[in-house]
């Protein structure tokens, strides 16, 4: 999605294994909830959101997912007008596309509650510096980074990054590269940073 709200697409439908990308929506549906929204969050809560988009802790992550369920996950899905998402357990076996995920980073700030937004952006800014790989390795001076990566296993069977770049003039954009079937981990970072330095080399 560029500054304009214009998508850019290359097989941008295909539905994969979200891994673990799907923490960003479960973040976004618990801040959502009707019980947490307009409240201060408790020490415990911060204790399993912190830890799953930081360093993408799997246990927190489970942990959420058992508190919202299928129903608040679809939920939010359609509130972003996703068309190829679908949730399961394993809950890493999730599947979305690169639209769906761009379109979601490009507006991910309105569809938080505004009590809660400062601290959603401080999570996907403060990604610990052994995950800030591709697109945490592209510069892009004067934007800023909200990101967040899932590579299954570290197989290279999966690798991808979701993120939102924006300025402080509020001018945004945002973008999904998901990956499948990389012959390593490694090989699958190098390919995340290469086609999102291509992606951004005109970034104004």
């Amino acid at each position: 999605m560029d500054t304009s709200g214009r998508i850019h697409r290359r097989h941008a439908a295909t539905a994969v294994p979200m891994a673990s990308t799907l923490k960003v929506m479960f973040m976004v549906a618990y801040l959502r909830q009707g019980s947490v929204r307009n409240r201060r969050l408790r020490d415990s809560e911060k204790a399993l959101l912190g830890p799953m988009i930081r360093r993408s802790d799997n246990n927190t992550a489970t942990a959420i997912a058992d508190r919202l369920g299928p129903r608040r996950m679809y939920r939010l899905a359609r509130k972003a007008k996703m068309k190829d998402f679908s949730y399961t357990r394993p809950w890493g076996l999730s599947q979305s596309s690169a639209r769906d995920q761009a379109r979601f980073m490009f507006k991910v700030e309105k569809f938080i509650p505004r009590r809660h937004r400062s601290y959603a952006r401080w999570l996907l800014a403060h990604v610990v510096s052994s995950q800030r790989w591709g697109i945490g390795k592209v510069k892009t001076p004067g934007w800023k980074k909200f990101f967040k990566g899932g590579w299954g296993s570290g197989s290279g069977a999966v690798d991808h990054q979701i993120v939102l770049l924006k300025r402080k003039d509020g001018t945004k954009a945002a973008l999904a590269v998901m990956t499948t079937n990389s012959p390593s981990h490694d090989y699958g970072k190098r390919t995340l940073r290469g086609t999102f330095a291509r992606l951004l080399r005109n970034l104004p």
